[in-house]
């Protein structure tokens, strides 16, 4: 029956199930080196990319004839991947070092690919994909849970407290967050109440910088964070 339908058949199905696989190896390989865009990321960027290409393909044969082309809709595919990464962009943002919407701003580009699916027809192909995508907002979160983390993270930390009091409690949530300080130095600038204290730290440990800087970010006489990583390998 899949097979007679035109554009939505079996190979089409297989196409999606392998940029579903390979895009799932690729997010899983940035979900073990701690990357903000990881294996949900990844895996719904490359599955609406590949149904994208399929609608552009198969999706408008119903308005063409044979031999003469009396239109060319695929243009609209193509602008409605290109208008809906506005949309996307406009999802996330950085906070505290910690960047946030990534997996929201894919939702959104698959779920434009879903819609542009189901308008040009390819039902079967909408709701393949609308499985996957439950698959990822479902059972990844699991995986991602059980998912072994690179042994030592090294990163610099640029702390910008208030009083020198604040200082040991950050040592302490930096040690209790899994990361030993490895380097220490600090700078005060400012008198009276503008008086501040900048803090260098270099840490190491398994888990993630990012999650430490939101932390510390949140203590008692902190005013500013700023981590990276001491070798950034993108």
């Amino acid at each position: 029956m899949l097979a007679l339908i035109a554009g939505q058949g079996w190979r089409q199905i297989w196409e999606l199930a392998l940029a579903f696989g390979l895009s799932s190896v690729i997010g899983w390989e940035r979900e073990l080196r701690q990357k903000s865009a990881g294996l949900r990321t990844h895996t719904l960027v490359g599955t609406g990319a590949a149904l994208f290409l399929i609608v552009s393909k198969y999706g408008f044969s119903d308005v063409l004839v044979a031999g003469h082309v009396v239109l060319d809709p695929s243009r609209v595919a193509a602008q409605v991947v290109s208008g809906i990464g506005f949309i996307g962009g406009g999802l996330i943002f950085v906070r505290r070092d910690v960047v946030r919407g990534l997996t929201t701003a894919a939702i959104i580009w698959v779920t434009a690919a879903v819609g542009m699916a189901c308008g040009a027809g390819l039902i079967v192909l909408a709701l393949v994909v609308t499985a996957l995508h439950l698959v990822v907002v479902l059972v990844y979160p699991l995986l991602e849970e059980r998912t072994p983390r690179t042994s030592i993270t090294e990163a610099n930390l640029r702390l910008l407290l208030r009083a020198d009091a604040a200082l040991p409690a950050v040592l302490g949530t930096t040690t209790r967050a899994g990361f030993a300080v490895t380097s220490i130095s600090t700078r005060e600038s400012g008198e009276g109440d503008e008086r501040r204290l900048e803090v260098l730290l270099r840490v190491h440990g398994g888990a993630s910088p990012t999650q430490l800087a939101a932390e510390l970010q949140t203590g008692e006489g902190v005013a500013e964070v700023h981590a990276s990583e001491a070798a950034e390998d993108d």
